[in-house]
């Protein structure tokens, strides 16, 4: 397996609710499950034991869509994710580059990079390599918005 692999899932955004394509509902669900299945086939692989999967949104950088614009979503999946405690400690999408260049070896690519936080907080050296078994979403993952219709004028024509 590479060392690092950027994934990107393309189910992330939604089409809101455009006739005919799916519901957001749907939508976030897919891309949850497909979140679900590659934790399910890493943590099922022998690579898991030296393996972290880190996963944020990608519109925190250009202004409010479906994630608040002032912050997003960070998730640490590994067997060194600590668990049972609270992280207030504040990151940066750069502080997962830090994090990700830090577990490769590879070395800072900017200065901001380099000064960073990485996401150390969220470790622990007492791993627990428990695998993920993946939940199928009970939502629908085929609904499809209803057609829009013309309001009708009084009288009905």
């Amino acid at each position: 397996m590479p060392t690092v692999q950027f994934i990107q899932f393309p189910s992330d955004h939604t089409f809101g609710t455009r006739a005919g394509k799916p519901t957001p509902k749907a939508m976030v669900a897919d891309n949850d499950y497909a979140l679900g299945r590659l934790v399910d086939a890493v943590s099922h692989s022998q690579f898991w034991k030296d393996t972290v999967i880190l996963v944020t949104e990608d519109e925190a950088q250009d202004g409010p869509d479906h994630i608040d614009a002032h912050r997003t979503l960070a998730l640490a999946i590994s067997p060194y994710t600590q668990t049972g405690k609270v992280d207030s400690t504040f990151y940066s999408t750069v502080s997962m580059v830090r994090t990700i260049g830090l577990c490769a070896g590879i070395g800072p690519l900017t200065r901001f990079d380099d000064h960073a936080t990485p996401l150390s907080a969220s470790f622990t050296d007492k791993p627990v390599h428990r695998a993920y078994s993946v939940i199928r979403p009970t939502y629908p993952m085929n609904s499809l918005n209803a057609p829009r219709t013309l309001p009708q004028p009084p009288g009905g024509k």
